[in-house]
């Protein structure tokens, strides 16, 4: 949907894995760095997963909107909890709309993470534990929509589905 929707490229203090680039796959910053900009409240949304910072810069999200575009956010539980308690204290020139993309179970979630080959033994365990908190925060209703990801293209359909669809108030 070019002309429509805009990614964001977050920030992260993670190293950078073969294949990545940098500007396109993340912005790596050191520790350091990532703390100073959360000092300056550049970030939108941050959180820290395997011992590492993630977030997302706000002037992206203002240069993407300014543009005309949708900003779509890859974030998880921490950032989303963020962006519900910013939107509901401020006046904010952003509404976000909340969707969950679930694994069908845990047990294909980890196939889906050993079949990437990109995690060690700890990485797999730490990430099969955030997605059961994950899993648990979403059935509060803190989504507005969730969408079971059964396989890409019917996930697809359902995510269009929700996206194009008016917003109720």
């Amino acid at each position: 949907m070019t002309g429509v929707f805009a990614a964001t490229v977050s920030h992260t203090t993670r190293q950078r894995r073969p294949g990545e680039t940098e500007g396109e796959s993340y912005f790596y910053v050191s520790r350091d760095t990532f703390e100073s900009l959360i000092r300056q409240d550049a970030f939108i949304e941050h959180a820290e997963f395997n011992g590492n910072l993630y977030g997302t810069s706000k002037q992206t999200v203002i240069d993407q909107t300014a543009r005309g575009l949708t900003v779509i956010l890859d974030i998880e539980m921490e950032g989303v909890k963020q962006l519900k308690q910013e939107s509901s204290t401020c006046n904010q020139t952003i509404h976000p709309r909340f969707v969950f993309i679930q694994p069908p179970s845990l047990a294909i979630l980890e196939q889906r993470l050993r079949g990437r080959g990109t995690e060690d033994e700890d990485s797999i365990r730490r990430r099969l534990t955030r997605a059961r908190a994950e899993l648990e925060y979403a059935q509060t209703g803190a989504h507005d929509k969730i969408i079971v990801n059964r396989g890409l293209d019917q996930a697809l359909k359902e995510l269009e589905s929700f996206v194009f669809s008016v917003p109720q108030s």
